[in-house]
Protein backbone atom coordinates (compact mmCIF):
# COMPACT_ATOMS: atom_id res chain seq x y z
CA UNK A 1 0.00 0.00 0.00
CA UNK A 2 1.80 3.50 -1.00
CA UNK A 3 1.87 5.96 0.81
CA UNK A 4 -0.65 8.33 1.89
CA UNK A 5 -0.76 11.99 1.44
CA UNK A 6 -1.06 14.70 4.19
CA UNK A 7 -3.78 16.73 3.26
CA UNK A 8 -3.32 21.05 3.30
CA UNK A 9 -3.25 22.11 7.34
CA UNK A 10 -3.74 18.26 8.49
CA UNK A 11 -2.03 18.15 11.41
CA UNK A 12 0.70 15.42 11.71
CA UNK A 13 -1.36 13.09 14.78
CA UNK A 14 -4.92 13.93 12.83
CA UNK A 15 -2.90 12.60 9.27
CA UNK A 16 -1.60 9.12 11.16
CA UNK A 17 -4.88 8.80 12.95
CA UNK A 18 -6.88 9.16 9.58
CA UNK A 19 -4.76 6.94 7.69
CA UNK A 20 -4.85 4.14 9.98
CA UNK A 21 -8.61 4.20 10.83
CA UNK A 22 -8.82 4.08 7.07
CA UNK A 23 -6.62 1.13 6.61
CA UNK A 24 -8.54 -0.76 9.53
CA UNK A 25 -11.88 0.09 7.89
CA UNK A 26 -10.57 -0.87 4.10
CA UNK A 27 -9.12 -4.37 5.28
CA UNK A 28 -5.75 -3.24 4.81
CA UNK A 29 -5.11 -4.22 8.39
CA UNK A 30 -6.79 -7.10 9.31
CA UNK A 31 -7.76 -8.73 12.95
CA UNK A 32 -4.99 -10.00 14.78
CA UNK A 33 -2.17 -7.83 12.89
CA UNK A 34 0.58 -6.37 15.04
CA UNK A 35 1.13 -2.73 14.72
CA UNK A 36 4.62 -0.95 15.90
CA UNK A 37 5.25 2.92 15.87
CA UNK A 38 8.49 2.43 14.13
CA UNK A 39 6.29 0.79 11.35
CA UNK A 40 3.86 3.02 10.85
CA UNK A 41 6.02 6.16 11.40
CA UNK A 42 8.64 4.85 8.88
CA UNK A 43 5.22 4.15 5.91
CA UNK A 44 3.92 7.64 6.71
CA UNK A 45 7.70 9.03 6.53
CA UNK A 46 6.67 11.48 10.15
CA UNK A 47 8.15 10.83 13.67
CA UNK A 48 6.62 8.21 16.14
CA UNK A 49 5.27 10.94 18.41
CA UNK A 50 2.12 11.35 16.27
CA UNK A 51 2.08 7.89 15.68
CA UNK A 52 1.45 7.08 19.01
CA UNK A 53 -1.21 9.78 19.16
CA UNK A 54 -3.05 8.24 16.66
CA UNK A 55 -2.54 4.58 18.48
CA UNK A 56 -4.23 5.69 22.19
CA UNK A 57 -7.26 7.57 20.08
CA UNK A 58 -7.48 4.50 18.18
CA UNK A 59 -7.16 2.21 21.84
CA UNK A 60 -9.89 4.35 22.85
CA UNK A 61 -12.11 3.38 19.89
CA UNK A 62 -11.83 -0.17 20.35
CA UNK A 63 -9.85 -0.51 17.01
CA UNK A 64 -6.74 -1.46 18.50
CA UNK A 65 -5.73 -3.93 21.54
CA UNK A 66 -2.65 -4.97 23.83
CA UNK A 67 -1.24 -7.66 22.00
CA UNK A 68 2.19 -9.29 23.41
CA UNK A 69 5.46 -7.94 24.04
CA UNK A 70 3.61 -4.39 24.53
CA UNK A 71 2.73 -4.51 21.00
CA UNK A 72 -0.81 -3.39 19.81
CA UNK A 73 -2.62 -5.31 17.37
CA UNK A 74 -6.11 -5.00 15.55
CA UNK A 75 -9.19 -6.06 17.46
CA UNK A 76 -10.87 -8.72 16.37
CA UNK A 77 -14.93 -9.19 17.51
CA UNK A 78 -15.72 -11.85 19.58
CA UNK A 79 -19.19 -13.16 19.72
CA UNK A 80 -20.66 -11.30 22.65
CA UNK A 81 -19.10 -8.05 21.34
CA UNK A 82 -20.88 -8.64 17.82
CA UNK A 83 -24.26 -9.17 20.01
CA UNK A 84 -23.61 -5.65 21.91
CA UNK A 85 -22.48 -3.94 18.75
CA UNK A 86 -25.50 -4.94 16.82
CA UNK A 87 -27.61 -3.94 19.57
CA UNK A 88 -26.85 -0.47 19.78
CA UNK A 89 -26.30 -0.43 15.52
CA UNK A 90 -30.17 -1.93 15.57
CA UNK A 91 -31.27 1.31 17.36
CA UNK A 92 -29.31 3.57 15.97
CA UNK A 93 -30.39 2.75 12.07
CA UNK A 94 -33.83 2.53 13.37
CA UNK A 95 -33.56 6.27 14.41
CA UNK A 96 -31.95 7.00 11.09
CA UNK A 97 -34.79 5.58 9.27
CA UNK A 98 -37.41 6.99 11.30
CA UNK A 99 -36.21 10.69 10.85
CA UNK A 100 -35.21 10.13 7.19
CA UNK A 101 -39.37 9.25 6.77
CA UNK A 102 -39.67 12.81 8.43
CA UNK A 103 -36.94 14.75 6.32
CA UNK A 104 -35.45 13.10 3.16
CA UNK A 105 -35.66 15.14 -0.05
CA UNK A 106 -37.31 13.74 -3.13
CA UNK A 107 -34.20 13.29 -4.48
CA UNK A 108 -32.52 11.21 -1.48
CA UNK A 109 -35.34 8.71 -1.62
CA UNK A 110 -35.10 8.39 -5.43
CA UNK A 111 -31.22 8.03 -5.15
CA UNK A 112 -32.00 5.37 -2.44
CA UNK A 113 -34.36 3.35 -4.57
CA UNK A 114 -31.46 3.69 -7.64
CA UNK A 115 -28.50 2.21 -5.09
CA UNK A 116 -30.88 -0.71 -4.13
CA UNK A 117 -31.70 -1.44 -8.19
CA UNK A 118 -27.99 -2.11 -8.34
CA UNK A 119 -28.22 -4.80 -5.91
CA UNK A 120 -29.88 -6.84 -8.83
CA UNK A 121 -26.97 -6.12 -11.09
CA UNK A 122 -24.45 -7.68 -8.45
CA UNK A 123 -25.95 -10.56 -7.04
CA UNK A 124 -22.79 -13.41 -7.13
CA UNK A 125 -20.88 -10.47 -6.11
CA UNK A 126 -19.91 -10.03 -2.68
CA UNK A 127 -17.57 -7.51 -2.61
CA UNK A 128 -19.26 -5.18 -5.01
CA UNK A 129 -22.54 -6.24 -3.00
CA UNK A 130 -20.89 -5.05 0.09
CA UNK A 131 -20.00 -1.61 -1.35
CA UNK A 132 -23.51 -0.80 -2.64
CA UNK A 133 -25.00 -2.11 0.61
CA UNK A 134 -22.91 0.73 2.74
CA UNK A 135 -23.72 3.38 0.10
CA UNK A 136 -27.26 2.62 0.50
CA UNK A 137 -26.62 2.93 4.18
CA UNK A 138 -25.01 5.73 4.66
CA UNK A 139 -27.47 7.53 2.15
CA UNK A 140 -30.35 6.87 4.42
CA UNK A 141 -27.68 8.07 7.66
CA UNK A 142 -27.89 11.46 6.00
CA UNK A 143 -31.16 11.51 4.80
CA UNK A 144 -32.06 11.63 8.34
CA UNK A 145 -29.97 15.15 8.65
CA UNK A 146 -28.90 14.76 12.10
CA UNK A 147 -25.15 15.29 12.30
CA UNK A 148 -24.60 13.70 15.87
CA UNK A 149 -26.54 10.34 14.95
CA UNK A 150 -24.29 9.93 11.73
CA UNK A 151 -21.21 10.40 13.80
CA UNK A 152 -22.55 7.58 16.17
CA UNK A 153 -23.55 5.47 13.27
CA UNK A 154 -20.09 5.63 11.70
CA UNK A 155 -18.58 4.80 15.03
CA UNK A 156 -20.26 1.73 14.92
CA UNK A 157 -19.67 1.26 10.40
CA UNK A 158 -15.76 1.78 11.98
CA UNK A 159 -15.87 -1.37 14.51
CA UNK A 160 -18.00 -3.36 11.65
CA UNK A 161 -14.86 -3.05 9.57
CA UNK A 162 -13.24 -5.50 11.56
CA UNK A 163 -15.05 -8.09 10.70
CA UNK A 164 -13.63 -10.61 8.26
CA UNK A 165 -16.20 -11.99 6.02
CA UNK A 166 -19.44 -10.46 4.13
CA UNK A 167 -22.73 -12.16 5.33
CA UNK A 168 -23.59 -11.84 1.31
CA UNK A 169 -21.92 -15.55 0.64
CA UNK A 170 -24.68 -17.35 2.65
CA UNK A 171 -27.08 -18.40 0.78
CA UNK A 172 -30.34 -16.37 0.47
CA UNK A 173 -28.89 -13.32 2.19
CA UNK A 174 -29.15 -11.20 -0.87
CA UNK A 175 -32.51 -11.39 -1.76
CA UNK A 176 -33.19 -10.86 2.13
CA UNK A 177 -31.41 -8.10 1.89
CA UNK A 178 -32.48 -6.19 -1.01
CA UNK A 179 -35.77 -7.12 -0.12
CA UNK A 180 -35.95 -5.41 3.55
CA UNK A 181 -34.00 -2.58 1.93
CA UNK A 182 -36.73 -1.75 -0.71
CA UNK A 183 -39.37 -1.85 1.52
CA UNK A 184 -37.40 0.54 4.30
CA UNK A 185 -37.14 2.62 1.25
CA UNK A 186 -40.66 3.08 0.31
CA UNK A 187 -41.49 3.76 4.39
CA UNK A 188 -38.94 6.70 3.65
CA UNK A 189 -40.66 7.40 0.80
CA UNK A 190 -43.99 7.39 2.18
CA UNK A 191 -43.22 9.15 5.45
CA UNK A 192 -44.12 6.52 7.51
CA UNK A 193 -41.58 7.01 10.19
CA UNK A 194 -43.11 4.34 12.91
CA UNK A 195 -42.96 1.76 9.79
CA UNK A 196 -39.35 2.80 8.59
CA UNK A 197 -37.70 2.63 11.92
CA UNK A 198 -39.43 -1.04 12.73
CA UNK A 199 -38.21 -2.02 9.13
CA UNK A 200 -34.86 -0.91 9.51
CA UNK A 201 -34.39 -2.86 13.36
CA UNK A 202 -35.69 -5.61 11.87
CA UNK A 203 -33.12 -5.63 8.76
CA UNK A 204 -30.05 -5.29 11.46
CA UNK A 205 -31.58 -8.36 13.43
CA UNK A 206 -31.59 -10.38 10.83
CA UNK A 207 -28.35 -9.23 9.98
CA UNK A 208 -26.78 -10.17 13.12
CA UNK A 209 -28.25 -13.47 12.63
CA UNK A 210 -26.71 -14.08 9.44
CA UNK A 211 -23.80 -12.42 11.23
CA UNK A 212 -24.00 -14.93 13.80
CA UNK A 213 -24.20 -17.65 11.52
CA UNK A 214 -21.52 -16.86 9.34
CA UNK A 215 -19.21 -16.43 12.59
CA UNK A 216 -20.09 -20.32 14.03
CA UNK A 217 -19.25 -22.03 10.59
CA UNK A 218 -15.87 -20.31 10.26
Amino acid sequence: MPAPRQRPGEGLGDFAYRVLREAIRSGHFRPGRHLREADVARWLDISRTPVREAFHRIVSEGLLTSGPWNGLMIAALDRQQLVELYAVREVLEGTAAGLAAQHASDAEIKLMFSIAGNELGAAGDPDRLVLINAELHQTIYAAAHNRYLLQSLNSIVDSLGLLRHSTFVLPGSTELARREHVEIIRAIRDRNAKRAEQLARRHIRHALALRLQLQESA
